[in-house]
């Protein structure tokens, strides 16, 4: 899954930064309005976490500009401790949470995900294809049960397929939701991935769509 943090306070931005790669996501960072207007027009997002007092151009405008463009990615608006109007213009103008500053992190990480499976339409904090469960909370993945070890990667596009089960998802669609903007992509490397999953999962729950990607099958 691919983040954007937009935060221009430096500390406040690596701790958010740390805390989503050790979760698991792929993580851009920007310190202002105008980067992060740039990058959410040309990356394929799974969220956004967005403070709204941002140089160049605010929070706010940010937000706007991607809704009328029609970029859909859920967002998480950062405020000001008491400061209600921003909580409410944030909403208004497209914002899909917000958490009043400051936070605890695990809070952060808690919504983050829950904007996630919202958008894929999913309620449970654990993904569940057969036998196969995937707990986003920790990361952890088992098989009837038995823990699976997967490498940082291959949890990501687990779990990218596990929010997307029965839809072809592309290699190209992969390499934007697994790879950060400033990670060399290379989309061969899906295949490797893939075939390593295949190794660790049930035969057959990974299915290859020719010319067109890859399908998680989930048995009724």
């Amino acid at each position: 899954m691919h983040i954007l943090v937009v935060e221009d306070e430096p500390t406040l931005a690596a701790q958010l930064s740390q805390a989503l790669r050790e979760a698991g996501y792929a993580v851009d960072c920007v310190a202002n309005g105008r980067d992060a207007y740039f990058v959410g027009e040309v990356e394929s997002l799974d969220a956004v976490v967005l403070d709204l007092g941002l140089p160049l151009m605010d929070g706010l405008t940010v937000l706007k500009k991607w809704r009328a463009a029609g970029r859909s990615m859920p967002v998480l608006i950062l405020t000001a401790r008491d400061n209600w109007h921003e909580k409410v213009a944030g909403i208004d103008a497209g914002a899909d949470d917000y958490l009043t500053k400051p936070f605890h992190m695990e809070e952060l990480l808690a919504r983050v995900r829950a904007l996630i499976r919202r958008s894929a339409g999913l309620a449970s904090a654990e993904l569940a294809c057969g036998t196969v469960r995937l707990d986003t909370r920790g990361g952890r993945v088992t098989v009837d049960g038995q823990a699976v070890t997967l490498t940082s990667h291959e949890l990501r596009v687990l779990s990218y397929l596990m929010h997307r089960k029965g839809q072809v998802v592309s290699r190209a669609e992969l390499t934007e939701h697994i790879y950060a903007q400033d990670f060399e992509r290379d989309s061969n490397t899906i295949e490797v991935f893939i075939g390593r999953l295949r190794k660790k999962l049930p035969a057959g729950l990974i299915e290859t769509v020719r010319g067109l990607g890859y399908r998680l099958a989930c048995p009724e």
